[in-house]
């Protein structure tokens, strides 16, 4: 069976002074703290919220 593929974000700046609705696609991401590292599936709707808040987090591993 093949695994789906997942894609490791880490948050590395700090939420204040952005929109509430940056802040809260971190939230839905599992990002609230800078430095928390989450492993999450790579789909359409996860790339979205990425580019979202893309000055904010970083992609530190793409897997297979």
């Amino acid at each position: 069976m093949a695994q789906a593929k997942t894609i490791k974000i880490e948050q590395v700046a700090s939420p204040l002074r952005k929109h509430f609705d940056q802040r809260q696609t971190l939230v839905g991401l599992g990002l609230n703290k800078i430095g928390r590292v989450r492993e999450l599936p790579d789909n359409a709707s996860t790339q979205g919220m990425i580019r979202k808040v893309q000055h904010l987090v970083r992609v530190v591993d793409g897997k297979k």
